[in-house]
């Protein structure tokens, strides 16, 4: 396995625009917001998320299947969309079904909303 590099910058949390202001932002917070973002902002995700959403509950297997993946690629998307949590998932024996999280979706909604109008 390779490991990846980042070339981003650590920024501080306040940076000075003049010497009476300064702009604050929690900068760890923003990059785990754009990790969310990114997560529904990818065209096959949103593929699975519309699957998952028609099936009501669905394995990784039905998954692959259903839209001619490789098992691999279909469970590093799911992770990304689980580490985002907008998919949950529910253990049954051998099997990991995964689902959607409606509570989570309509967070990122009401956010996406209030931030561009």
């Amino acid at each position: 396995m390779v490991a990846s590099q980042s070339n981003e910058q650590e920024f501080p949390a306040s940076v000075n625009t003049s010497t009476n202001s300064s702009i604050n932002v929690d900068y760890h917070a923003l990059k785990k917001a754009a990790l969310v973002l990114r997560a529904l902002n990818h065209k096959l995700r949103q593929q699975l998320l519309k699957l998952i959403e028609d099936e009501k509950k669905i394995t990784v297997t039905e998954i692959y299947v259903r839209l001619r993946l490789e098992q691999s690629v279909a469970s590093q998307h799911l992770a990304i969309l689980r580490k985002a949590g907008i998919v949950t998932t529910e253990r049954d024996g051998k099997f990991i079904y995964y689902m959607v999280n409606y509570k989570r979706i309509d967070e990122i909604s009401q956010f996406v909303k209030n931030l561009v109008g």
